[in-house]
């Protein structure tokens, strides 16, 4: 039986419309930005594997690469993310030779950090690999879809306030 011809017969039986149904899975945005989000996130994360980068050190990279130097708590206001976690990032980022890390007056408090020579080289190839995916997934749409989809995504994270970077 197919979906309108359920809803048909559901509509004719006055016993089972005394209950509310919940709506469909299908029915929901929420639903569809999420199988959309996971399969644009799994594909990407199986491109990275090759540079040996993780999603999260790839935002944390980008963000690095943007500001060129930047403090741990700038990185971790950037990301939204604890300042466990961000340490975490930094020291596998720097154990892979990306990222210095260096103490303001010689202290251990206040951190600046900023891309190694290798870190800036490989941005623009992850970038790339961000592009491929994303073209992949929505280059069918055409440019100005894509905007139009950028700008509804973006105006729902102002609307609901929201502070934290996907990263993963």
């Amino acid at each position: 039986m197919s979906i309108p011809q359920k809803l048909l017969v559901m509509k004719s039986n006055p016993k089972q419309n005394t209950k509310p149904h919940p709506s469909a899975l299908e029915d929901h945005l929420g639903f569809w930005m999420r199988y959309v989000s996971n399969q644009v996130s799994a594909r990407f994360e199986a491109e990275l594997v090759a540079h040996d980068v993780s999603v999260t050190e790839w935002v944390a990279l980008r963000a690095l690469y943007a500001e060129a130097i930047t403090t741990h708590a700038g990185l971790i206001d950037a990301l939204g993310m604890t300042k466990g976690a961000a340490s975490k990032i930094i020291s596998k980022l720097e154990a892979k030779g990306l990222v210095v890390r260096d103490f303001v007056d010689g202290g251990a408090r206040e951190q600046v950090l900023s891309l190694t020579a290798a870190g800036r080289r490989l941005v623009p190839k992850l970038s790339n690999v961000a592009d491929r995916n994303d073209d992949h997934f929505f280059g069918h749409l055409g440019e100005r879809k894509r905007q139009q989809l950028i700008a509804d995504l973006q105006e729902l994270v102002a609307y609901h306030q929201m502070k934290q970077v996907p990263v993963k």
